[in-house]
């Protein structure tokens, strides 16, 4: 039970952090957001790692650093694919592999969860799609100057690596050991940095922040280290497929966040996915 509860915790940060993310990268680009908050949740494990314990193995440390390569090249991809493509498309898809491949992974590798549990999985998979679907708006068209946004080939490649990269960090998450501590998250915020920043510079938004935008990024770094560091701790006492699955609903919470604070238009197909996603934890919890 408590690596579900941690799952939550995990879902629950990385959702809110994709909000506060959000209200930033509405005044400034994603990518400069990142560049400011990666670093600055370096900072923050560097600090509290000494005082969390754990011997750190080499294996451990390159599994975590492994994890952020593939996060720093999984956010990179998003951005791209989402500044090509229709988000309606690109957003759900990418949800689902980010669910997806952990949960096939964990039955590769031989876990066999009850039948509540993988009835709890699927119904996850399609409430992630559900929520995460976006219709096309007004601000869109604004900010595209009105062009059409296409999901062609480049965009799907960019789509599907993104969530699949997404889905390999988790995987990789899990491969580390519970004796290690927090150190494996302190590689993997190192590895991501430095795709983050190798990313900004090749696309030309490498950048401070200052005022508003500054403060929601080091919000976005302090939610971002709780979430990995539940998500690691729930890797280390339960199943990947489960624990993925679980921590991979987060955009529930950002639909919440921006229903009832921002009073934004929540779909009927993301309502329903609201609903789906609270049973599928009920499912998994029970099981």
């Amino acid at each position: 039970m408590i690596p579900i509860l941690l799952a939550l915790v995990a879902a629950t940060g990385y959702g809110v952090s994709d909000f506060f993310g959000g209200i930033a990268a509405r005044r400034v680009t994603a990518l400069r957001v990142v560049v400011v908050s990666y670093p600055f949740s370096v900072v923050l494990v560097a600090l509290i790692v000494p005082f969390v314990g754990g011997s750190p193995d080499v294996a451990s440390l390159l599994w975590g650093a492994a994890a952020g390569v593939a996060a720093g090249l999984a956010v990179w991809w998003f951005y791209a694919a989402l500044a090509e493509g229709p988000m309606a498309v690109v957003s759900p898809v990418t949800a689902v592999l980010v669910a997806g491949v952990p949960v096939v992974a964990g039955f590769i590798i031989g876990e066999r969860p009850g039948l509540l549990a993988i009835g709890g999985i699927a119904l996850a998979l399609v409430a992630v799609f559900m929520v995460s679907r976006e219709a096309p708006d007004k601000a869109t068209e604004e900010v595209t100057g009105g062009r059409e946004l296409r999901f062609t080939r480049r965009v799907a490649l960019l789509t599907v690596g993104s969530g699949v990269a997404f889905g390999f960090a988790f995987l990789f998450l899990h491969e580390t050991s519970a004796d290690a501590g927090l150190w494996p998250l302190l590689a993997q915020r190192v590895a991501a940095t430095a795709v983050v920043w190798a990313s900004a510079l090749a696309t030309g938004h490498f950048q401070g922040l200052h005022g508003e935008p500054l403060r929601l990024a080091l919000g976005v770094a302090v939610l971002d280290v709780i979430a990995n560091a539940a998500l690691l701790y729930a890797f280390h006492g339960g199943m990947l497929s489960v624990v993925s699955v679980i921590g991979s609903m987060y955009p529930a919470a950002t639909v919440l966040l921006a229903m009832v604070l921002l009073g934004e238009h929540v779909s009927t197909t993301q309502k329903v996915g609201l609903g789906l996603a609270a049973g599928a934890v009920a499912l998994i919890s029970v099981a």
